[in-house]
């Protein structure tokens, strides 16, 4: 076939060749229609028929059987140099394409250039009437014309073919303008598809660990595939897909990849390696879903994108109109238990591997969560990893801040000898991050705790928590934190309110733990003391270790009059600190009114008053 020709797939060839139709016609749908061709095919079967048909037998073979299968195709037919397939989407028919076009790449190496065999192909995406022989309509006619368009070995699409795939993704697109094709009524726009560069994305990816200032690791929400073809039930898997980015992202520990990043993905069955690559997402949840009458099953897989090792895996049931709901309890389990499952993977990294071959998300998770794991052990480690952050993060204000947090967990911990120095050591280290980064709510909301446990300057405290929350009224931190000074040193109502807005804000946290022991101590300061002991059973449930709420339980027990579980919380609390006296538990703070009635309450249980 001469170069300057276009494919001879045209619609009214089409339209001759096909059955008979004199009542109806065949079921019309939505099809990407793939034409591709052998260039100079009548000059190279002058030269060598024989060669050339052999050549073209067995590609055609290739195509049919492995190709085109793999990508969804299905070969419609072949003639003698060229062939038209039909896809249901423009991402797999181009990956056909760009596949097809280096099968003669081995058999040219042996072969002088002008003997040399290259394909061209041409696509374009319409409504068609399909039956088992073949498919009809113009749209068959403009994918033969564009690909009259290509060189030797180039993909040519049309606008609708190119409004359907992802630059970076299914290729790498140049746009050619508008063309004036034979028989077409108006100017065509059509683009240049070519494979993506090997291990590169579309557009260059800065290097993370180098700039990056959000230490958070980082998901990727893939829609859910449907088990069935059936059309109405594909748009479940992108219900599935929005409300579980919707409740990730209200955790702060996440950074969670928009919804308009993961759809492309959809029905891709792309590695969570080229996921992460393009997406920089360290992790990937995808699954698949079915109906089974009005039961809804979803099967979920977390996995660490950069290891390719499942995470967490699981069937979970529910039915469809849970989907709708805004507490929607499918939804929520799988948001939450993909969570905790990404959050226990990271930190197990950080307890398993050297600490020069973590990277610095790792280190900066794994510091967090061990500091509030609230051992000894774990509080060391946690340490460890914030101060290998900060050696390599020097100008960055976050893990400054959490560094200062751990001081403060030292001296709530029982751990540290002069709490009075290691307070003041964290507040000079927020006030080290607040040097970085002055509007780090972060950081004001840390030194805001550190002052009010300090008590030295209440007011100080309050204001560095006031501007916490103004420079982001979504930080949870700056909420939790603000409720703690309000126990201490405002009004208890004000406390709960702020104790439950931060719970509000970060439904998900990993230290839950730590929000529930908050709100419990907010209600014990209201004198709620049957909903605080509640709250602080259920967080030592998540964290047996943490000595404020075994003393917040102890003190609600006690003022209920139940004076034997309250001595049996109390002989907990001094196994895990032996030490403690009312002195020490006074000294360890300021003495605020709540923390005089918890030094009455030790008394009255018998703790030593030195």
């Amino acid at each position: 076939m001469p170069a300057s020709s276009s494919p001879t797939f045209c619609a009214a060839d089409n339209l001759n060749a096909g059955p008979e139709y004199p009542n109806d016609l065949p079921l019309q749908q939505h099809k990407v229609v793939l034409v591709m061709d052998l260039v100079e095919s009548v000059r190279l079967m002058a030269a060598d028929e024989a060669r050339v048909v052999g050549h073209w037998h067995r590609f055609i073979q290739h195509a049919s059987a492995q190709v085109l299968p793999a990508h969804g195709g299905r070969l419609v037919k072949s003639l003698g140099d060229g062939f038209l397939a039909e896809f249901d989407t423009p991402g797999s028919a181009l990956q056909a394409a760009l596949q097809l076009h280096r099968y003669f790449d081995t058999v040219n190496q042996s072969l002088p250039i002008d003997s040399q065999l290259h394909l061209r192909a041409g696509l374009n995406a319409s409504h068609l009437y399909v039956d088992r022989h073949d498919v009809y309509g113009h749209g068959v006619n403009l994918a033969a014309r564009v690909a009259g368009l290509a060189n030797p070995g180039e993909t040519v699409v049309t606008a609708s073919v190119y409004d359907g795939m992802v630059d970076g993704v299914d290729g790498v697109v140049q746009d050619m303008g508008e063309s004036f094709l034979k028989h077409w009524p108006e100017p065509v726009r059509t683009w240049l598809v070519s494979p993506v560069p090997t291990g590169q994305a579309g557009v260059p990816r800065v290097e993370r660990e180098a700039l990056t200032t959000d230490f958070r690791p980082s998901i990727a929400v893939i829609p859910f595939e449907a088990r069935s073809t059936n059309p109405e039930q594909l748009v479940i898997g992108e219900l599935i897909a929005d409300g579980v980015i919707a409740q990730l992202s209200r955790s702060q520990n996440l950074r969670v990849i928009s919804r308009l990043s993961t759809t492309v993905f959809r029905n891709r069955g792309s590695k969570p390696s080229q996921i992460n690559t393009l997406l920089d997402a360290a992790f990937v949840l995808s699954g698949s879903y079915a109906l089974l009458g009005e039961s809804l099953v979803v099967m979920a897989e977390l996995c660490d994108a950069r290891s390719g090792e499942v995470v967490w895996a699981e069937r979970l049931v529910g039915s469809t109109g849970d989907l709708l709901e805004a507490q929607s309890e499918l939804l929520n389990t799988l948001a939450s238990t993909c969570a905790q499952a990404l959050m226990h993977s990271e930190v197990e990294r950080t307890l398993t591997l050297p600490v020069p071959r973590l990277d610095s998300n790792a280190l900066m998770l794994g510091g967090i969560t061990l500091m509030h794991r609230s051992t000894p052990r774990d509080l060391q480690r946690s340490h460890q990893l914030l101060e290998a952050v900060i050696e390599r993060h020097n100008r960055v204000a976050a893990p400054r801040a959490w560094l200062a947090k751990w001081y403060i967990m030292q001296v709530v911990q029982g751990q540290s000898d002069n709490p009075a120095k290691t307070f003041q050591r964290a507040i000079d280290g927020a006030d080290r991050a607040l040097d970085l980064e002055p509007q780090s709510s972060l950081a004001l909301a840390i030194k805001g705790h550190a002052l009010c446990h300090q008590g030295k300057d209440v007011d100080a405290s309050h204001r560095a928590l006031q501007e916490a929350t103004q420079a982001n009224p979504n930080d949870p931190m700056a909420w939790l934190y603000s409720s703690v000074w309000s126990t201490l040193w405002g009004k208890a109502e004000d406390s709960v309110g702020e104790a439950e807005t931060a719970l509000h804000l970060s439904p998900l946290d990993p230290q839950k733990y730590y929000f529930e022991m908050m709100l419990a101590t907010s209600y014990a300061a209201s004198q709620q003391w049957g909903r605080a002991a509640d709250l602080c059973s259920s967080s030592l449930l998540k964290n047996r270790y943490h000595l404020p709420t075994i003393r917040c339980l102890m003190v609600c027990l006690y003022e209920q009059g139940l004076t034997a579980d309250a001595q049996r919380v109390f002989q907990t609390l001094m196994t895990l600190q032996p030490d403690l006296t009312q002195a020490t538990y006074l000294a360890s703070s300021g003495q605020s009114p709540f923390r005089q009635r918890v030094a009455k309450v030790f008394a009255g249980l018998g703790l030593p008053l030195n």
